[in-house]
């Protein structure tokens, strides 16, 4: 076998190796099971009276696309806790002793996370359905949503990497991600009109990436005007992998070094 072929194999091994992890911490299906739909009954039944979107028949239309962004930005908490955990109890060391490629430490983590991720978007799929979400897209639009979800997804799962391995501890690293990830949210699109926002926070919600994304998935799942949110959704996600995954690989590499 070649060298890419280990990596790849290894890749799977301890992907397979942190999927197996969950069902012994069950604790960890909350942040992907019953917290999405906590949120979603949340917004609408409680928030959804009261905020007008305009161009929207229903608030549901116009919440769950920014909601499953949402959902998918989170996806990369179990990556951040379950890489700080590792750190902390010495297991990486133990892997640096195996025949192993050390890249199949951090790619088998962000792997692991397109899976949960999967399984966050079906279970928020069938809840938007069940409280009244409808597509007004084709099969093939739906698909692309889909797929670009999980580019979102396995975007931050490498944000969340380079946190897990920057954080003293695991609590320091959720406690991070929740720091950057709420701002993002709720200053955007995501849950409100941004024409709704004050001057000043809306200079900064039309710039944001959640704005971008939510866009993007409302054009393809709820036949809004696209204008270049698709293309530069995909971009930002394009970017930021390539941004955090070499610094995660740099900071991997300082850690186990030391």
């Amino acid at each position: 076998m070649s060298g890419l072929a280990y990596a790849i194999s290894d890749t799977v091994v301890l992907a397979k190796r942190n999927l197996l992890r969950i069902p012994r911490a069950p604790d960890l299906l909350i942040s992907f099971t019953l917290q999405p739909i906590m949120f979603v009954v949340l917004f609408v039944y409680v928030f959804g009276g009261a905020i007008e979107t305009p161009g929207f028949e229903d608030y549901t239309d116009f919440l769950m696309p920014g909601i499953i962004v949402q959902t998918m930005s989170f996806g990369g908490f179990v990556t951040a806790l379950g890489l700080a955990e590792d750190l902390k109890k010495g297991l990486i060391d133990r892997f640096r002793s195996l025949p192993m490629a050390r890249s199949a430490v951090l790619s088998g983590r962000t792997l692991a996370d397109v899976a949960t991720n999967s399984v966050s978007l079906t279970i928020m799929i069938v809840v938007g359905l069940l409280v009244g979400f409808t597509f007004d897209a084709s099969f093939a639009e739906i698909v692309a949503g889909i797929g670009l979800m999980l580019l979102f997804g396995y975007a931050f799962s490498w944000i969340f990497a380079f946190a897990g391995i920057t954080a003293s501890s695991a609590e320091a690293a959720q406690a991070i991600g929740f720091m950057a990830i709420f701002p993002l949210t709720f200053a955007s699109s995501s849950f409100v009109p941004v024409d709704s926002m004050p001057d000043w926070l809306q200079a900064f919600a039309e710039v944001n990436p959640f704005t971008t994304m939510t866009d993007a998935m409302r054009a393809l799942w709820v036949d809004q005007p696209a204008g270049n949110d698709i293309w530069l959704a995909v971009v930002w996600c394009v970017g930021l992998i390539a941004v955090f995954a070499p610094l995660s690989v740099a900071r991997y590499r300082r850690a186990v070094s030391r």
